[in-house]
């Protein structure tokens, strides 16, 4: 399964959740590469902080995980994304309780590989063109191993108070966003439309719920 084969790469996406802080962003000449290499330290220091403890009792480490992901995702954009055409079908309670669960279930599916974080180098790519005035930019990273380097994209949007947010991660080549919506889909379809069903089940992990 493709979430068993990223490997090292999903370091990198919790790292740039970490550099993407709302308060990193004091105003709109702060550019998103600047801020993923300005801020990316803050989710080394969490990981450092719980490492310890995380094998007796991981929830504080996820509790302060998600703190960093709410500053850093568009969950409720990209929660209702995920959802596809499904969206316009669910209720304002349903559409709620996705991105609830979305969030949670994330946090906990790759939270635990953090803690065994090792000492790759991570680079920023400067981008290729001039990104000036653009409210949605793709930041290239790159995480480089002893195994090989590993390429990751964001695409990050702006908001109008200034904050950039992440809205997808495509992972050596895995659409996440897109990988996401088929597994929705899917389960939606396996259900017979029963949303409620879909968010019971859901998980990102591409082998529970199939």
């Amino acid at each position: 399964m493709w979430i068993k084969k990223v490997g090292i790469t999903v370091t990198a996406l919790w790292l740039l959740v970490a550099g993407c802080s709302a308060s990193a962003v004091a105003n709109d000449e702060v550019t998103a590469h600047e801020v993923v290499e300005q801020m990316t330290v803050k989710l080394v220091s969490t990981i450092d902080q719980y490492r310890v403890g995380f094998e007796q009792d991981p929830q504080p480490f996820y509790l302060a995980l998600e703190g960093l992901l709410d500053e850093a995702l568009d969950f409720k954009w990209i929660s209702y994304n995920v959802m596809g055409p499904y969206r316009k079908q669910a209720t304002p309670e349903q559409l709620d309780r996705f991105v609830m669960r979305f969030r949670r279930d994330l946090v906990e599916t790759y939270g635990g590989g953090l803690v065994a974080f090792g000492q790759q180098d991570i680079v920023v790519l400067p981008p290729n063109e001039d990104l000036s005035g653009r409210r949605t930019v793709h930041v290239l990273q790159e995480i480089r191993g002893e195994d090989g380097n590993y390429p990751l994209q964001y695409t990050m949007g702006q908001k109008r108070s200034g904050e950039w947010k992440i809205t997808n991660v495509i992972i050596n080549g895995v659409n996440l966003g897109k990988t996401f919506r088929n597994q929705f889909i899917q389960r939606a379809q396996k259900f017979n439309g029963d949303l409620d069903r879909v968010i019971d089940d859901w998980s990102v992990s591409s082998e529970s719920g199939a």
